[in-house]
C-alpha cells in the first residue's frame, strides 16, 4: 500500500532530478532573477520530503529537519560563491568540498539512519539534488551533459564501452573469484525492468557525480587522463563496502576498471547519458548472469 504522502515526498524528491535533465537553462534562468536568500529559501524546500516521510512513519527527529534544511543551503552558498570566484571554472576548493561531502555521506551512508531501511533511497537522492541545484543551477557547471533526450550516438557510444569492458572484465573477474557464471535465461520483462530501474536510479545519479561533476572539474586541473584514471580510482574505491563489512578489494578493482570505460564513454561527447548506458548495461548482465 502506497501512503500518499510518501507518493508526494517521492514527486518532490524526483522533480529538480528530471526537471534538470530536460529544462537547465530555463531553470538557471529563474535562479538568476531569485535574490540570495530566495535561492537559499529555494534549497530548503528539499526537507520537505524528510518531514512528510518522517511524519506518516513517526520517525520525526527535529536533528534531522535541520540538517535536511542547512546541508542544501550550505551547498548553494558555497555553490554561489565559486561560481563568483571561479568564472573559468577551473575548480574551487568549494567544489571538491562539497563533493567530497555528498561523495561520502552517500557512500558511507550517514544520513540514513533518519530514514526507514526500504525508504533509505530518499537520502541518496536528495543529497543528488542538493548537488544538481548548487552545481548545476546556481554554479552553472559546463560540460557536463546531464541531459535524458538520448541519442542515438549516446546508445553507440555506451554499448561500444560495455562491448569492450565486459570481455576483460568477466576473465579477470572470474580470475580472482568475483564472478560467477549463471547460465539462466531471465524473462524479458524483469530484465528490462532491472536495466530501466538500474539506468534512472543508479547509473545516471552516479554518473552525474563521478563523471559529470567530479572528472569534469578535475580534468581542468590535471588534464584529461590524469582525470580519467584519477575519477575511476576514486569509483572503485566508493564500492569497498559493497557486499561486506571489510574492505571489498575484488570490487574495488572490478569498478575502478569499469570506471574507466564509464569515463571513457562520457568524454566522446560529454554527456552523461552515454556513460550512464555503459554502467547500467554492466550492472543488468552481471546482476543476472555473474553475480
Amino acid at each position: 500500500m502506497v501512503i500518499p504522502a510518501i507518493a508526494i515526498a517521492a514527486l518532490i524528491t524526483l522533480a529538480p532530478f528530471l526537471a534538470t535533465h530536460f529544462f537547465a537553462k530555463k531553470l538557471q534562468g529563474v535562479a538568476e532573477a531569485f535574490s540570495i536568500k530566495a535561492r537559499l529559501l529555494v534549497s530548503a524546500i528539499l526537507c520537505v520530503p524528510y518531514v512528510l516521510v518522517a511524519c506518516s512513519t513517526h520517525t520525526f527527529h527535529w536533528g534531522w529537519l535541520a540538517l535536511y534544511a542547512l546541508l542544501p543551503a550550505a551547498v548553494a552558498t558555497l555553490m554561489g560563491q565559486a561560481r563568483h570566484l571561479d568564472p573559468a571554472q577551473r575548480g574551487n576548493w568549494r567544489d571538491y568540498l562539497i563533493l567530497a561531502i555528498l561523495g561520502l555521506a552517500v557512500d558511507l551512508r550517514w544520513f540514513e539512519r533518519a530514514w526507514p531501511p526500504h525508504l533509505a533511497v530518499f537520502n541518496k537522492m536528495l543529497l543528488l539534488d542538493a548537488g544538481i541545484y548548487g552545481l548545476l543551477i546556481l554554479r552553472q557547471l559546463d560540460g557536463v551533459g546531464f541531459d535524458l533526450r538520448l541519442r542515438l550516438r549516446d546508445l553507440l557510444v555506451g554499448l561500444r564501452e560495455f562491448i569492450v569492458y565486459t570481455p576483460i572484465a568477466i576473465a579477470l573477474g572470474l580470475a580472482i573469484g568475483f564472478l560467477h557464471l549463471h547460465a539462466s535465461w531471465p524473462r524479458v520483462l524483469p530484465l528490462t525492468g532491472a536495466l530501466v530501474f538500474t539506468f534512472f536510479f543508479i547509473a545516471v545519479p552516479e554518473e552525474l557525480f563521478f563523471r559529470g561533476w567530479l572528472q569534469n572539474l578535475l580534468e581542468r586541473r590535471i588534464g584529461r587522463y590524469p582525470a580519467l584514471f584519477l575519477t575511476a580510482v576514486l569509483f572503485g574505491l566508493s564500492h569497498w563496502n559493497k557486499r561486506t563489512l571489510h574492505f571489498n578489494w575484488r570490487y574495488v578493482l572490478l569498478a575502478a576498471l569499469a570506471g574507466i570505460f564509464y569515463g571513457r564513454a562520457w568524454r566522446q561527447q560529454r554527456h552523461v547519458g552515454a556513460s550512464a548506458i555503459t554502467h547500467a548495461t554492466v550492472d543488468t548482465v552481471w546482476s543476472f548472469w555473474l553475480r
